[in-house]
């Protein structure tokens, strides 16, 4: 019992830290900004990374090991749509970490242009990720399951 509520706790824990990457990024982006705040999107980044990562494998345990009977969440249609909202800001992340990771080496002073899609992708990220909790909160008040 204490575990599940631990992996749930970590769970929350990594979706927080998520959002928060996000709205830090977008609060430092701008049309340009110096490579030394180019650094602190890189670190944040990075952040957001193992965060996802911490997501994924706490959600993967209260699914199949932890928690309610894996059928439960598997009989979900909902569950299969928070996934794959996640999975899409996944991808979408590429999009600034690519960038983050290509334009952060050189002199602190020097200022790099943002192109203009990466705040966009980074506003449809956090619209994304406002949405898997509402769907989280439907699937626990037992919404959306197709099982018997």
């Amino acid at each position: 019992m204490e575990v599940t509520i631990l992996v749930r706790y970590l769970h929350f824990i990594g979706v927080f830290t998520i959002v928060s990457c996000i709205v830090a990024q977008h609060l430092l982006i701008a049309p340009e900004v110096s490579r030394a705040k180019m650094k602190r999107l890189l670190v944040l980044d990075r952040i957001y990374g193992v965060s996802s990562i911490v997501v994924v494998m706490a959600g993967l345990s209260l699914w199949f090991w932890l928690g309610k009977p894996a059928e439960y969440y598997s009989k979900n249609w909902i569950l299969y749509l928070k996934v794959g909202l996640f999975i899409i800001v996944g991808v979408l992340s590429i999009i600034p970490t690519r960038f983050f990771s290509k334009h952060h080496k050189g002199e602190p002073d020097d200022t790099v242009v943002i192109p203009g899609i990466i705040k966009k992708v980074i506003r449809i990220e956090l619209l994304l990720m406002f949405l898997i909790p509402l769907l989280a909160t439907l699937m626990a008040s037992g919404k959306g399951y197709f099982g018997e």
